[in-house]
């Protein structure tokens, strides 16, 4: 069976295992060597059980332990040819990189991705398929596009970004020109448009969203369900009988990562 694990998710630092606990791969390595691994440990998960690293884009909360990740174990990188190459001028990646062109083969899964709206060298969200069903990772964009759209639409599960409270955002400490890039179309999603693309996946027939990359000072995991399951709920769509949500911790706790099976 297999799953997805949001290992960590936040403004602060992102990772998650798609897989089985023998073979699956990392989306992202966001948080430190040693805190992946014993996140991957706690969750029951050996870090041989790793075989690819993919990198959605070269922000430090994606990339922040991929250099002494790759030199420890010698993981190969796959992403756009772009990042690949940012990541190799800055030292980030200390093992063979591939570049994803028409998509991967690892792990018993098939990934693909699709472009994303971010201020980053070249962003994007990956999408996982086996031949009983698929999953995708969705965060760090402005707005959700077609391409988007036709990238997440028909998953049976999926981690998708809810970054911020509007409300939240607008009276917070940030300076005004940080809080329009968290805001514009190259910035991140909000719970607001984040419930409408949940609407439109559990019309599409997914079943299970974990919210993700909520911002430490701009959102509340409370915040971000309650919005989200409101806005459903007025569709006729109820949490727990039409679809199943959560939203993804900063980090994974003691007793491991919860996890959502897709296939």
């Amino acid at each position: 069976m297999m799953r997805l694990y949001p290992l960590f998710s936040s403004s602060g630092g992102n990772s998650a295992y798609i897989g089985t606990k023998e073979e699956g791969i990392l989306i992202d390595c966001g948080a430190a060597c040693k805190r992946i691994t014993a996140a991957l440990d706690a969750s029951g998960i050996p870090l041989s059980s790793v075989k690819a690293v993919f990198i959605t884009h070269e922000h430090t909360d994606h990339i922040k332990g991929l250099k002494i990740f790759t030199k420890n174990t010698g993981i190969p990188v796959y992403s756009r040819e772009r990042t690949l190459d940012e990541l190799f001028d800055k030292g980030h990646i200390l093992s063979r990189a591939v570049e994803i062109k028409d998509g991967a083969d690892v792990a018993g899964m098939h990934i693909t991705f699709f472009e994303t709206p971010h201020d980053a060298v070249s962003p994007c969200g990956f999408r996982i398929e086996t031949d009983n069903g698929a999953c995708a990772v969705c965060t760090d964009l402005g707005e959700v596009t077609d391409e988007v759209m036709r990238g997440i639409t028909g998953v049976n599960a999926i981690l998708l970004e809810a970054n911020y409270d509007e409300e939240m955002l607008r009276t917070g400490p940030y300076p005004y020109d940080l809080k329009r890039r968290i805001s514009c179309g190259i910035g991140h999603l909000s719970n607001r448009q984040s419930a409408e693309t949940a609407l439109r996946l559990v019309r599409s027939g997914t079943t299970d969203i974990i919210l993700g990359h909520l911002s430490q000072n701009n959102n509340t995991p409370s915040a971000a369900l309650a919005t989200v399951a409101d806005f459903l709920s007025g569709e006729g769509l109820i949490n727990g009988r039409d679809y199943m949500m959560t939203a993804a911790p900063r980090e994974t706790p003691p007793t491991g990562a919860d996890f959502v099976t897709f296939g």
